[in-house]
């Protein structure tokens, strides 16, 4: 008898405050690198240790989200962080995920390497450490002394000791491209052509976000 094969999840968490060619690539780089079976983009909803700046309207993320991923078939849009009240917390995110597809899915939860770092060192890490694995996305350069601090593992293939995160360090040279740019440039009147998906930079121009 054919054993089942589990199947491989990412979960792309970010505020996507505006979406961009570089959350897209790392989501395919991630799809790709760790053959997971589909990537879900989870836009925040409340994140729970910010914001000195507001967040565009969570539905109006969500929507972008939606209209920057709907030519992959491999990508999906969850609203599960921003149809919750109050805060949104990683483990609560991923504990969701767990429920819906089961024990033996294999979850990665991916986004940038600052903000694994403050979701690593705030809330919970030895109970993330047994439901999931982590992808941190970086720039080239970018500076992995705090992870090394943290005796987090970062690619390697031996499993990491009982309470202690398993991270994988993904360079993305298209993270240079940012949401807080993206937003600069629309206030100033510059051009975001290229930097984010045609329909999503229609949107925000058409909506006028960000002025």
């Amino acid at each position: 008898m054919t054993q089942k094969k589990s199947i491989k999840i990412g979960i792309m968490g970010g505020t996507f405050d505006p979406i961009h060619n570089g959350h897209l690539v790392t989501a395919e780089e991630a799809l790709v690198q760790f053959k997971l079976d589909k990537v879900i983009f989870v836009p925040a909803g409340q994140p729970p240790h910010k914001e000195v700046r507001k967040s565009l309207d969570s539905v109006e993320r969500y929507l972008m989200t939606v209209i920057a991923t709907a030519s992959n078939p491999d990508f999906e849009v969850s609203k599960i962080e921003i149809d919750k009240e109050g805060p949104s917390y990683t483990i609560d995110t991923v504990r969701e995920f767990r429920e819906i597809y089961g024990d033996e899915a294999e979850i990665y939860f991916i986004t940038g390497a600052d903000a694994i770092l403050e979701i690593i060192t705030w809330r919970d890490a030895k109970k993330l450490a047994k439901m999931c694995k982590f992808i941190a996305a970086t720039r080239p350069g970018y500076c992995l002394k705090k992870f090394k601090e943290l005796h987090v593992i970062p690619n390697e293939n031996k499993e990491p000791e009982p309470g202690k995160l398993k991270v994988y360090i993904m360079e993305i040279p298209a993270l240079a491209i940012s949401s807080t740019d993206i937003r600069h440039r629309v206030l100033h009147g510059y051009s975001i052509k290229y930097l984010m998906p045609e329909g999503v930079a229609n949107y925000v121009l058409k909506r006028k976000f960000y002025r």
